[in-house]
């Protein structure tokens, strides 16, 4: 599976803000329920009892949150670049500005698995990252995230 079988360009975001964790779920919460007509509260539970297990913050400054939604019809990925880090409780204590989000009905939820290992490939290159940090735009985010080439 690549990347580009997942995440769209419309679901590449650069410069959401948030000043916390907290505020963060809830943004990324709101924008999953407005682009697949989910429950913003089925979301906003089943990601907070996700995290309530261990923090999804992998390290490098990147959160991949993740869980399998009630009533949520079909797998969903976005990912957001942050003007400004925050903190997400991360392995390595580094502050986020790189998240993954991925949603999958609760019916599926070995599929998030798929989804969760190709970002975290594409994510753990350090070439990758400093090109996502830097690109100037979400197609030039999304380029990078999914040229399988770039690294």
């Amino acid at each position: 599976m690549l990347l580009s079988d997942c995440l769209p360009l419309e679901n590449v975001v650069v410069n959401l803000s948030a000043s916390s964790k907290r505020e963060l779920i809830g943004k990324l919460t709101d924008v999953a329920a407005r682009k697949t007509g989910a429950d913003a509260a089925a979301i906003l539970k089943a990601i907070t009892t996700r995290e309530e297990l261990g923090s999804t913050g992998v390290g490098n400054g990147v959160a991949m949150p993740h869980a399998a939604v009630a009533g949520l019809d079909a797998s969903f990925c976005m990912f957001v670049r942050l003007p400004k880090p925050v903190e997400f409780e991360a392995v390595d204590d580094v502050p986020v500005d790189l998240v993954v989000l991925v949603l999958t009905p609760a019916i599926s939820q070995g599929q998030n698995l798929n989804v969760l290992s190709c970002a975290a490939r594409r994510l753990r290159d350090c070439n990758v990252l400093s090109a996502v940090r830097t690109a100037r735009s979400a197609e030039e985010v999304f380029l990078v995230l999914t040229n399988e080439q770039v690294s």
